[in-house]
């Protein structure tokens, strides 16, 4: 016997080891023969029963009294089976057959992809060409994972290696935000701002990707509360160095000249896409990152969601009979979920209830709708203004959850704020003294960063052109 296949089938009789390590990833459809997928199922569904290796009498047995075989495919499968016991002593070697197991099951994924493909093709219409991306995707990803958990005593030296790993992270240019998250944002995790209607969650998120941007990072910004151009009309305010205002006044040479030398200092890529408020799920960021990828060679290191409440749930149906714990709840699983399949941070924001809205001392009980939320979320603060914040230009953060960090070290800190140029900046250490729980006795000072200009003009915004 030289066929796969038959080696494959043989080993799942014979070869316990094997059969635990692979039996869970073959489908009967990679099996070429109407026989050769009749002998897998039979024996799939004997070692789900019983948890035992079937033997051959059993399956013989088991064979002839399938009503819903023919005569001569019954005969074809027995003889099969007859074959691979008289070759039952041959042996195999165990690691080598669980490589080219895997292999094999790769290509057959592939191949029924692109022919299912090809259906859907000539369907003209009638089946939805939108699952293709989807299914050629998961047929490249079709791989034995063979972990089976952490042995704490045998695995320690991969526990030190771990402790001393340096975990990738995406920075902050706001020096106090990169202390308390020790370095910037993790990977596979979800953050939310919380903030009442005006006080500025769109522009915390537009600084935060524009500052991204410009550290060469690539960013995918979707909306449901603004236009696509408005979003880029608040990042071309913040990376240009320019007001709003002033920014309908540029003319076009000016214009492109500074956009040109932006283009000739950023490295990273920007998407914006805009989708009806509460009309999109994670169902759709997933096809949208499909599309990026296979349309722009686009792979995002950081997502913004503007903002969670808007969206909609995948698993939950509209209209359904459920209450809004669940329902933002769910959403927030789904986002966070989304982040760690993808391997990136994903930032997004929530209202505060109208009782938070005037509280000048948020916590995580004024989240709007749910509760759910914070229990989900990894790091959460709220953004706190009132008119003598607004008069010295500035935003209180307090810290509600951080699981990078102690929550309770710069509890609560202010950093500047230019409404025009859609900007934050760092102040000075003399900013933070008269704060309730403002850093730690212990801690060292931030920086300093010169002149409030100077802070405006900070390492990862604005231009001198």
């Amino acid at each position: 016997m030289d066929r796969l296949e038959q080696t494959i089938l043989k080993n799942l009789i014979y070869n316990d080891e094997y059969t635990r390590k692979v039996l869970p990833f073959i489908k009967p459809e990679y099996f070429s023969s109407s026989s050769e997928k009749i002998l897998f199922k039979e024996i799939f569904e004997f070692s789900n029963k019983y948890k035992n290796l079937p033997t051959h009498e059993s399956l013989i047995i088991n064979l002839k009294d399938k009503k819903n075989i023919s005569e001569g495919v019954l005969e074809e499968t027995i003889n099969l089976l007859n074959e691979i016991h008289s070759s039952k002593n041959e042996p195999t070697e165990t690691p080598w057959l669980i490589d080219e197991t895997e292999a094999f099951c790769r290509r057959k994924a592939i191949y029924n992809a692109i022919m299912e493909s090809v259906s859907i093709i000539d369907s003209n219409g009638k089946k939805p060409d939108g699952v293709i991306p989807k299914m050629l995707s998961d047929a490249l990803g079709v791989s034995f994972d063979n972990t089976v958990g952490h042995d704490y005593l045998v695995e320690s030296d991969d526990r030190y290696d771990f402790y001393h790993k340096v975990e990738k992270k995406i920075k902050f240019d706001l020096d106090i935000f990169n202390k308390i998250t020790k370095g910037g944002l993790p990977q596979k995790t979800l953050n939310i701002a919380l903030a009442g209607t005006g006080v500025g969650k769109s522009l915390f998120m537009c600084h935060v990707a524009a500052s991204c941007l410009s550290q060469g990072q690539n960013v995918l910004y979707i909306t449901m509360e603004m236009a696509e151009e408005k979003i880029a009309e608040r990042i071309d305010a913040n990376l240009l160095n320019i007001d709003l205002a002033d920014l309908h006044k540029l003319g076009k040479k000016e214009y492109e000249r500074k956009f040109e030398y932006l283009k000739s200092k950023v490295t990273g890529k920007l998407i914006i896409k805009e989708y009806p408020t509460a009309s999109a799920s994670v169902l759709h960021f997933r096809s949208l990152l499909d599309d990026l990828q296979m349309k722009k060679q686009f792979k995002p290191d950081i997502i913004f969601v503007d903002y969670l409440n808007i969206c909609c749930s995948s698993r939950v149906k509209p209209g359904a009979n459920i209450n809004s714990y669940s329902y933002i709840k769910s959403i927030a699983e789904e986002l966070r979920g989304l982040a760690v399949e993808n391997n990136l941070p994903i930032v997004s924001a929530t209202q505060t209830t109208r009782s938070g809205f005037t509280n000048s001392d948020p916590g995580l009980e004024d989240t709007s709708e749910s509760f759910g939320l914070p229990a989900t979320a990894d790091f959460m603060f709220a953004l706190v203004s009132n008119e003598d914040l607004q008069n010295l230009n500035q935003m209180m953060i307090k810290q509600l959850k951080n699981r990078y960090s102690d929550p309770n070290y710069y509890k609560r800190f202010v950093v500047g704020v230019d409404r025009a140029k859609m900007k934050l900046y760092d102040l000075e250490d003399s900013a933070q003294k008269d704060i309730a729980d403002a850093g730690t006795k212990e801690d060292k000072p931030l920086n300093t960063f010169g002149t409030r200009e100077q802070r405006l003009n900070n390492k990862f915004g604005g231009l001198k052109v």
